[in-house]
């Protein structure tokens, strides 16, 4: 967080115009990505996100293998191009941060015992940042996941939460993240409101926490809806073109 103070918060409104608990505008495309297994593109407001899947497929080098279920591999990049002052190319250790915690926020859904000695490849190339670019991913994950046929138990929705000006609100956008007072992203099975991914930057008080968490849950539901709907949208026109 940076230590410059700026009014983030006039007239009760975001600067955005968007209320305390509103999301960013959403777009949700499937199989965008003809030679992936699955694959999805999801805008988050000014985010833009790109998920692929490969597999399930002999795992390489064969030492790695589970001999009793398939091994996730998740790669999170963004693109040199996706902020504004260019990022230098290849992997960094926040990319490889959030390629295990996005990972770990999607292994409890995949049903991962029924193809042993396989790999489950997932790729996320961020194209453009706007803040929340890992829960961007994940949701595109989830929903490429499910386009690739993997078995899943349900999908994972993912959003953050944060506070600026003293209150907390939902899905921060580049300047309440850069500005505010805390950041935290959140993933979860909504059907079953299992939280698969919670992490804080910042510090929030025990109640803001309490009342953060129930906002993110009630986010990430609004989100499943969506990524559900975007799949049932997809396979109903492939259905009719049959």
């Amino acid at each position: 967080m940076k230590e410059e103070k700026i009014e983030l918060i006039k007239d009760g409104k975001r600067l955005s115009g968007r209320g305390f608990e509103e999301l960013r505008p959403i777009k949700i495309d499937v199989g965008v990505l003809k030679r992936a297994d699955g694959s999805c593109y999801f805008e988050l407001g000014n985010n833009k996100a790109l998920a692929a899947v490969y597999g399930p497929r002999e795992m390489h080098p064969r030492h790695f293998q589970n001999a009793k279920m398939a091994v996730v591999k998740y790669r999170y990049n963004m693109a040199p191009f996706s902020v504004d002052d260019r990022k230098r190319p290849g992997p960094d250790r926040r990319s490889q941060e959030i390629s295990m915690v996005s990972r770990k926020a999607l292994d409890p859904v995949i049903l991962r015992e029924l193809y042993p000695k396989t790999a489950i490849e997932v790729y996320v190339e961020v194209l453009q940042s706007d803040a929340g670019t890992r829960t961007a991913g994940i949701n595109a994950a989830s929903v490429a996941l499910a386009d690739a046929g993997i078995p899943m138990k349900d999908l994972v929705s993912s959003v953050a939460i944060g506070k600026i000006d003293g209150e907390v609100v939902l899905d921060l956008d580049a300047k309440e993240d850069n500005f505010g007072e805390a950041d935290m992203p959140v993933a979860m099975i909504a059907r079953t409101n299992t939280i698969t991914l919670l992490q804080m930057d910042g510090r929030l008080k025990k109640e803001e926490f309490e009342r953060g968490l129930k906002i993110a849950m009630t986010g990430c539901r609004k989100i499943y809806e969506l990524q559900r709907a975007a799949l049932v949208e997809k396979y109903s026109k492939s259905g009719n073109e049959e």
